[in-house]
């Protein structure tokens, strides 16, 4: 079979199902795994080939060619024409390292950001081996026959088999947003474009509602949408909020570094008289200690590392700019189902108009019994009530559970978890599903949808049609004027009617979940294509009540309890009825007291926007939602400045998503579209793994001020040197020359840097409201602390040891040495001075106001590795020959070493009184 071409696609469209099959070649029993493997190898995988990438030769010239890199280039090239050679290399080594640092930052985060994009693969049901199995899409092969419904994403180019209201989305294809109605008869007119016929679906596109079997014809680049993908792909990177604010941040310092730099040539010119080349030089040091080198891609090294923390707590994260707005996060609107539960469906009781049964063991093997508490004799298959319950709940679903097997250990559900539970509980009771489906088969499907909240199913019977309805009891009871007593059809009278809704509040109150179950008889002779939701969904007759127990996840109620410590709102928005979500919300504490109030989809629908407000802003549920409801839920906290994420499974709820600051879809029971709308995947449904995600939000945004105070504190020690020199005329020699500021800049500030990057979540950060949106990154708090504390200290000190060393050796205030072995030696230990300042910042920003002791001293290993580092390379400096010419350096005497090691004690103990102060004024009030 070849992969069709154009016309071959259209012919295939004339032919009638039946025959697509014969006409291609294939076995409707679908694919063996052997004839799979040797198609992909004939066609190859099915992917969208991506665009080729920036070479990255460029991406790493890029890096040497901005306006501060190119302003070295010509200070180190001014350097060596002004005969200071070393001078010159060591300006260019700069460049150099901070060119070769900030491109492996860069490329480790496309590294970290690649390797998220396979934590999150594309699946497919197919029929292999003539068993229904779930496969990567990328394996999907021409002549393999999938299965699609409401939400999924279409895989590859098809022809449809079997159709149940299939409508689809081709805006991908022909951008027209309105879904186009699908069948599987063939077509007549076949002179049109592909998107045109009505029996073929294409890769790309999505199923808005419905259910289709097909036959796939094309994959890959072959497939409609691979062409124009070959046509069209281009890649670009938008910047996010915190990468535009880094880079007007960069811009600012560099602004400031620069204006220092001029005041410093021309007072270096003018007020001291250096000669001009020696003065550029002098300035450009001076520039080059107030450039923060390596922000940008360090900073988007840090937030890949955390996304890449954030899915191995179950998190997926699909931008990186995703992770700073989790950090604001003052909302989480959330489903109950699965996100706040277990999703462990089990039915527990069965009810009927005769009595209640007990249904005995958990989750989804089908071991246990049903037991009827008024009768010990009971045997539930005998009982035609019972029997007509369970068989129409389970022949009504579309969900198949799949036993262990030696690749899995546990039961794996494919389709809705409560549609599961249907069968198993079918299967507890005796009854064979099998046989079952082949005694009355489905003819037609009336799919469920959030607005009518029910779905009903087609069975040929012998004779005559059979119906079986299930969804939300008020909304089935209202469609039944007859109910089974007894395995006898009697009128449902209005006391029926309310013993039936009264059971239903009665088991919504503990909590537990209920769907009824009716049917009808159709005459054999009616026109199923012509059958409607009208004409088919009316004089059922009712059943029985199935009810499930979905308890709440263990560790949702902690998860809660931090929330509301965070400041952060939850409102629960579920399509489940009032009182059971009332009930759960009030056991995992998202709601507290009676003044809760629960607004259904229909009240929502008539409240003003005013009403609305006024509403979110107390204790609030909403219960019996569709899901294009939440849209209107969302726009409205934003309207109050609120930064919202939202939770979602089904297509209908994209819009929702899309709209949300965060959009977070389930990993395990979500639809297609769902995940390609959301922001962040949870590839357990949990709703602890939201607030673990927003506490790695927080986390970030702290380590990158962390970050930032480290780099900026050196500015002011660097500084000191020169502007002492300038402001004394020269009466004072420069405490530290130009090539030991950038020895600095060379190695002492980089790796510790990219260290507190990494840092973990400090004690208390969910116990504080959500940052403000206005926040800005360098405050005056930073400012403060960076020049006047942290910096202005290590400037006292490095002066201070300038000066010990020249009293040691017995030059005084007015005579300090101008040259030779003491000057040297006293400029050395400036620098080394500078240094272990840097070790005691290091150490000192590692948490904002805990403890470093409390966190564990050396419990960050890349900030001690950057220390070492530190250390090593100033012994090289200061003992390697070679250096010591470059860098003006002489060999420290062992007093100065335990001077220098005794600097960053006082620091440390210092700071960390400060912190104590700070948590005790915290902790009154």
């Amino acid at each position: 079979m070849k992969t069709t071409a154009p016309d071959t696609m259209n012919q295939l469209a004339a032919v009638e199902p039946s025959a697509v099959y014969k006409k291609l070649g294939v076995d409707q029993a679908g694919l063996t795994t052997a004839a799979a493997a040797k198609r992909q190898q004939k066609y190859g995988k099915n992917l969208i080939e991506k665009s080729a990438k920036e070479p990255l030769i460029k991406t790493f010239l890029s890096n040497f060619t901005s306006v501060m890199a190119i302003l070295l280039w010509v200070g180190g090239l001014i350097a060596i024409i002004a005969h200071m050679l070393e001078l010159g290399i060591a300006i260019w080594l700069v460049n150099v390292i901070n060119g070769v640092f900030s491109f492996w930052q860069e490329f480790q985060a496309g590294k970290a950001t690649e390797a998220l994009s396979q934590m999150l693969p594309a699946h497919a049901r197919v029929l292999r081996d003539g068993k229904q199995s779930e496969i990567l899409a990328e394996d999907l092969v021409p002549g393999d026959t999938i299965y699609v419904e409401e939400g999924d994403n279409i895989s590859a180019d098809a022809r449809l088999i079997q159709t149940t209201n299939m409508k689809v989305d081709q805006s991908t294809l022909t951008g027209e947003s309105a879904a186009v109605s699908k069948r599987a008869a063939s077509v007549s007119k076949l002179n049109v474009g592909h998107a045109e016929l009505s029996n073929m679906i294409f890769a790309g596109t999505s199923v808005s509602s419905g259910s289709a079997t097909a036959v796939v014809l094309s994959t890959g680049m072959k497939s409609d949408f691979g062409k124009i993908a070959r046509l069209t792909q281009s890649v670009g990177n938008v910047e996010s909020p915190l990468e535009k604010e880094l880079d007007r941040l960069t811009r600012q310092i560099s602004l400031i570094a620069i204006s220092l730099g001029v005041f410093f040539f021309i007072a270096a010119v003018f007020f001291v008289h250096y000669p001009w080349a020696q003065a550029f030089i002098f300035a450009l040091g001076m520039i080059v200690a107030f450039i923060p080198e390596g922000l940008l891609p360090t900073v988007t090294l840090s937030l890949a590392m955390a996304v890449n923390r954030m899915a191995k707590k179950h998190a997926l994260v699909k931008q990186l700019s995703s992770v700073e707005t989790l950090g604001e996060t003052s909302v989480i609107c959330s489903d109950k189902t699965g996100t706040l539960t277990q999703n462990q469906m089990t039915v527990s009781h069965l009810w009927l108009p005769k009595e209640e049964l007990e249904v005995t063991g958990l989750g989804y093997a089908p071991k246990g019994k049903i037991i009827s508490k008024s009768d010990a004799q009971f045997d539930v298959t005998k009982d035609p009530d019972a029997q007509q319950l369970l068989r129409g709940a389970a022949l009504a679903s579309n969900a198949r559970v799949v036993p262990p097997s030696p690749k899995n250990d546990n039961y794996i559900v494919l389709g809705d978890p409560t549609e599961a539970c249907l069968t198993v509980v079918a299967e507890k009771a005796g009854l064979d599903l099998t046989m079952e489906a082949k005694k009355t088969p489905r003819i037609k499907e009336l799919p469920f949808d959030s607005v009518r909240k029910r779905m009903t199913t087609i069975h040929s019977n012998g004779a005559q049609n059979l119906t079986y309805t299930k969804g939300a009891p008020n909304e089935v009871v209202a469609l039944c004027k007859k109910m089974q007593v007894n395995g006898k059809v009697v009128p449902l009278t209005a006391e029926d009617r309310e013993r039936i809704m009264q059971a239903n509040d009665n088991y919504a109150k503990e909590g537990l979940r209920v769907l009824a179950i009716a049917y009808s008889d159709l005459p054999a002779d009616q026109d199923l294509d012509a059958a409607t939701i009208e004409t088919v969904e009316k004089d059922l007759t009712f059943v029985g009540l199935t009810v499930m127990l979905d308890p709440p996840r263990p560790e949702v109620k902690a998860a809660v309890e931090e929330c509301h410590r965070a400041n952060i709102q939850i409102i629960m928005v579920t399509g489940d009825y009032g009182l059971t979500a009332k009930s759960i919300a009030q056991k995992i504490g998202i709601v507290q007291g009676d003044d809760v109030r629960v607004v259904t989809g229909q009240e929502l629908k008539t409240m003003t926007d005013q009403e609305l407000k006024a509403a979110l802003s107390g204790q609030i549920i909403f219960a019996r939602m569709a899901p294009e409801q939440k849209f209107r839920v969302v726009s409205m906290l934003q309207t109050m400045q609120k930064i919202v994420a939202v939770t979602g499974d089904g297509v209908n709820d994209a819009p929702a998503l899309k709209k949300a600051d965060i959009g977070i879809a389930m990993g395990v029971t979500g639809t297609d579209v769902a995940k390609e709308a959301a922001d962040m995947i949870l590839t357990d449904d949990n709703f602890a793994s939201i607030v673990r995600a927003i506490e790695e939000g927080r986390t970030v945004f702290n380590n990158i001020k962390k970050f930032l105070l480290y780099i900026l504190n050196s500015n002011m020690p660097e500084a000191t040197p020169s502007a002492v020199f300038l402001f004394s005329r020269g009466a004072i020699p420069l405490p530290l020359t130009v090539m030991q500021i950038l020895s600095v800049d060379l190695g002492t500030d980089m790796l510790p840097a990219l260290g507190l990057g990494t840092e973990q979540a400090e004690a208390g950060i969910m116990d504080q409201p959500p940052r403000s949106q206005n926040e800005k990154l360098l405050n005056k708090g930073i400012i403060f602390k960076a020049f006047f504390w942290y910096g202005l200290v290590a400037a006292i000190i490095s002066f201070g040891a300038y000066l010990y060393v020249n009293f040691a050796y017995g030059y005084g205030l007015t005579n300090l040495a101008t040259h030779g072995v003491v000057y040297q030696e006293a400029t050395t230990m400036t620098l080394a001075a500078i240094v272990f300042c840097q070790i005691a910042a290091a150490i000192n920003c590692r948490t904002i106001n805990e403890s470093v002791f409390k966190v564990g001293i050396f419990s960050n290993h890349r900030v001690l590795f950057g220390i070492v580092f530190e250390i090593v390379l100033l012994a090289c400096l200061i003992y390697v020959p070679f250096l010591q010419g470059v860098f003006n350096t002489a060999p420290l005497q062992l007093h100065e070493w335990v001077f220098l090691v005794i600097i960053p004690i006082p620091l440390i103990l210092i700071e960390e009184i400060r912190k104590w102060v700070v948590r005790r004024r915290k902790a009154r009030a």
